[in-house]
């Protein structure tokens, strides 16, 4: 999709209807052409008699351009879920379920909640690359929220009522800006919990620039560069991750009016994927579709448990 549309207007007329969505999500799912989930083969016809599904000329498996995908069993035609990608994929600032329920016409907000979490578990590759070169790394927290109470917290440095977040920014060439950023929440600052957070998103041999805590000390295959801020404002030392940290607060607050423990990595991984691909905003949906193309369905009991794993 060299030509794909860059306004609303385009995207509108680009897929408008059911067949338009399902050419674009087979060559997602199968740019080398159809391959069957069952016997890997390559040979399949469209059946007549059921709507966007393939039979395999070998095993006789009938697979739907959907079937095995994040829009496995769904009800929703493919245009909504086509138009929810594009909000949440080109948006500034994503989008709501409430606001996606008014924007799409949806009967629920249960459905718009489902659609959302569903995009949301397809915002991370599975093999996306690593954090490499210099990169700040630090910690922060944010205020969280009970399920029908106000936003909450203890003062200062007090841990009562916060969420607990590290993270971690790839700084491009000469210091000139922010690269690619990871988030992730810890349930502390220790070496226990910060060591496995720069294994899972640092490269081999990459320099991990911090405030000089001593819990990142010892981390296996990083090169730790500590820079004690000791009286020296923290945003002086590490300005990019700061910045990172102010946006991705002003979000939670802006969109969500704060966010809760019970899914809380699930909407760092939606800033994460939309600030990485912030100067290819529209290139971002043709990730977005890619990655729930390639990803296994999820029930709404997984959905809904504590950072349910597919």
């Amino acid at each position: 999709m060299s030509d794909f549309p860059h306004s609303l207007i385009e995207f509108q007329s680009r897929f408008s209807d059911e067949a338009a969505c399902v050419r674009c999500l087979f060559a997602a799912r199968w740019p080398k052409g159809f391959v069957c989930p069952a016997c890997g083969a390559g040979k399949a016809w469209p059946l007549q008699t059921k709507a966007w599904t393939w039979e395999c000329a070998r095993c006789g498996k009938q697979t739907s351009v959907t079937a095995g995908t994040i829009m496995h069993h769904s009800k929703l035609p493919l245009t909504r879920w086509f138009w929810a990608a594009y909000l949440m994929a080109t948006h500034s600032n994503g989008i709501s379920a409430l606001q996606l329920q008014r924007q799409l016409g949806l009967g629920s907000y249960k459905s718009a909640w489902l659609l959302c979490a569903k995009l949301r578990r397809s915002m991370v590759a599975s093999k996306r690359s690593l954090l490499a070169g210099l990169v700040e790394v630090d910690e922060t927290e944010i205020v969280c929220r009970s399920k029908n109470d106000p936003l909450t917290g203890g003062r200062g440095r007090s841990h009562q009522g916060k969420i607990l977040l590290v993270g971690a920014v790839e700084i491009e060439d000469g210091g000139a800006g922010p690269g690619r950023i990871r988030l992730q929440q810890v349930p502390d600052y220790s070496a226990k919990s910060l060591h496995p957070f720069l294994k899972a998103n640092l490269a081999p041999g990459a320099a991990a620039k911090t405030d000089g805590w001593a819990g990142y000390s010892g981390a296996p295959g990083v090169r730790h560069d500590p820079h004690v801020v000791g009286r020296m404002a923290a945003h002086i030392v590490l300005p990019w991750t700061h910045r990172v940290f102010a946006n991705l607060k002003r979000w939670a607050l802006g969109v969500y009016h704060g966010l809760r423990r019970k899914h809380l990595q699930t909407y760092l991984d939606e800033f994460v994927f939309r600030f990485n691909r912030r100067r290819t905003r529209h290139a971002a949906f043709r990730s977005l579709l890619g990655i729930a193309a390639a990803h296994s369905p999820l029930s709404y009991k997984m959905l809904i448990q504590p950072e349910a794993k597919a």
